[in-house]
């Protein structure tokens, strides 16, 4: 399986031209999901686990990984899958999200294809809103027109391990805080639980918090304020964007807003689950004004009042 995944390094240059690769697999059934290979480090076959009395009942158990503990949990049990065929997993993925490494067991690994986020497309919206999808795609498996789920990992780990929203309040400034009381910003992400955690945070400080799904979305909608001859920096104090999603990524979202000179100073910050230097690196690359790793409340304050502070300030 190490080959599968031997050219990782190589793969991540794809982010940024809005592409990635998906490694495909099965999960006991006849449908075919899909993890970004960027969050993927190793592929390995069922390590042995052990039992934690207690844990969530997601949690298979853990297992010694390079050194380290990590959890491995069931994917099929998270997303609620249901037993189609007799299953037998075979495989772990091992990835790291949000600054954390973890297990998913799986069955068997079909592939990794190349594709463009063009191609990838949200979950219809006769799927409801209780689903675990970020998007779905089509690919070829075996000649054949396949449809392939790509997992809302962060949705899966939201339940085992509860993502706070609170406040320090050593990070408040209260009269920043007063500033941005009615301001808007705007969210820009894919995965529904990483738009409620930024939305939930954010609400404390009395901002009013726009949401859009994919960069395309919000590419349009900030080029429909400044069709209609708005400041955009009236109309939001920042965006916060995912790196990943359908249609256009945050990378390419940040480069279009950057070529657009009416809205070319636009503070953007990166907001994502990617870790690394490549990240860092294809951050400064775009033109983002910063980077931080979802799911960390007191940053995300930080940065907005940052943003204040410097408006205030001109």
């Amino acid at each position: 399986m190490s080959t599968i995944l031997s050219s990782v390094d190589q793969r991540t240059k794809l982010v940024g031209e809005n592409r990635l690769e998906l490694i495909l697999f099965k999960l006991g059934s006849r449908h075919t999901f899909a993890l970004n290979v960027f969050k993927v480090r190793e592929v390995i076959t069922v390590p042995h686990l052990s039992k934690m009395p207690g844990s969530h009942h997601n949690l298979c158990g853990v297992t010694n990984y390079r050194g380290k503990s990590i959890p491995v949990i069931d994917l099929r049990q998270s997303i609620k899958l249901n037993n189609e065929t007799e299953y037998q997993p075979n495989n772990v993925i091992i990835t790291e999200y949000n600054r954390s490494v973890q297990g998913f067991l799986i069955g068997q690994i079909m592939n990794i294809v190349n594709t463009s986020w063009t191609d990838i497309q949200p979950p219809p919206s006769t799927v409801g809103k209780n689903h675990y999808l970020t998007a779905i795609t089509k690919v070829k498996i075996d000649n054949e027109e396949a449809l392939v789920e790509i997992i809302d990992v962060e949705k899966v780990l939201s339940e085992i391990v509860h993502y706070d929203t609170s406040i320090s309040e050593e990070v408040l400034d209260l009269d920043i805080q007063a500033q941005l009381k009615g301001r808007k910003v705007l969210v820009v992400d894919d995965s529904s639980t990483a738009r409620a955690q930024v939305r939930d945070t954010l609400v404390q400080l009395g901002v009013e918090v726009l949401e859009e799904k994919n960069g395309l979305n919000a590419l349009k909608l900030l080029k429909k304020w400044a069709d209609e001859g708005k400041s955009i920096n009236d109309e939001i104090v920042m965006m916060f964007t995912d790196a990943e999603m359908p249609e256009m990524d945050g990378y390419r979202l940040t480069a279009e807003v950057r070529e657009d000179p009416r809205m070319s100073d636009l503070f953007i910050a990166l907001n994502t689950s990617l870790s690394g230097s490549f990240n860092e690196a294809m951050v400064k690359k775009v033109g983002c004004d910063r980077l931080i790793s979802k799911f960390q409340p007191d940053l995300l304050v930080d940065v907005l009042q940052e943003r204040m502070r410097d408006i205030l300030n001109k």
